[in-house]
């Protein structure tokens, strides 16, 4: 883990955390060690293009077509970003500097599933992107802890030449002006409690 300051705030880095039962358990650990909030960014592929100038998008829900979320979750339940996080980043009233845009995804463990029928699916339910971890992410935040979950939008699902260009030093320096943005706007308080 990178362990740094950003905005008065101790933060830890853990790059390559892929696919939502390891995203899980090391989420889990990482509260049990005393982390207070997570912020889980994740290469997606665009399925259907919403603001094309911001390559970040806010997870306010995720489509449940993996396996680990269904232990925190029953099946009827959504998983969804946590309304208090979202009262405080104000949803839906960003100003233009804000790096993100609010999109609904589709978390599978199955990327060789992503067909052309399901992807199709996928875009008639209002769907922005494909990931692999957000579902069970938010399902763990609904059951016990803070959680935003963003999609950096990285990649066409390898579709086009030069996909998955995340940026200079593999998009680092735009994730951490995210996560920079994110910290100015949450209330410490109910959040960062003691330190």
């Amino acid at each position: 883990m990178y362990s740094f300051k950003l905005e008065g705030i101790e933060i830890g880095i853990l790059p390559c955390i892929v696919v939502e039962p390891y995203a899980v358990l090391v989420a889990e650990q990482l509260f049990v060690s005393g982390c207070r909030l997570l912020l889980s960014v994740t290469s997606a592929g665009i399925i259907q293009a919403q603001e094309p100038s911001k390559k970040f998008a806010l997870l306010t829900s995720a489509i449940r077509d993996e396996g680990t979320s269904y232990h925190y979750l029953p099946p009827e339940r959504a998983a969804v970003l946590d309304e208090s996080l979202a009262r405080q980043l104000n949803l839906g009233t960003h100003p233009e500097n804000c790096p993100w845009f609010e999109a609904k995804s589709w978390t599978t463990d199955a990327p060789y599933r992503e067909t052309a029928s399901a992807t199709e699916a996928m875009k008639q339910q209002g769907v922005t992107c494909v990931e692999m971890e957000a579902a069970a992410l938010y399902a763990l935040s609904v059951a016990k802890h803070p959680i935003l979950c963003f999609a950096h939008l990285t990649n066409a699902m390898a579709q086009q030449e030069g996909d998955f260009e995340k940026g200079e030093a593999f998009g680092s320096s735009e994730t951490l002006q995210l996560v920079s943005y994110v910290l100015n706007h949450l209330q410490p308080d109910k959040i960062f409690k003691n330190g």
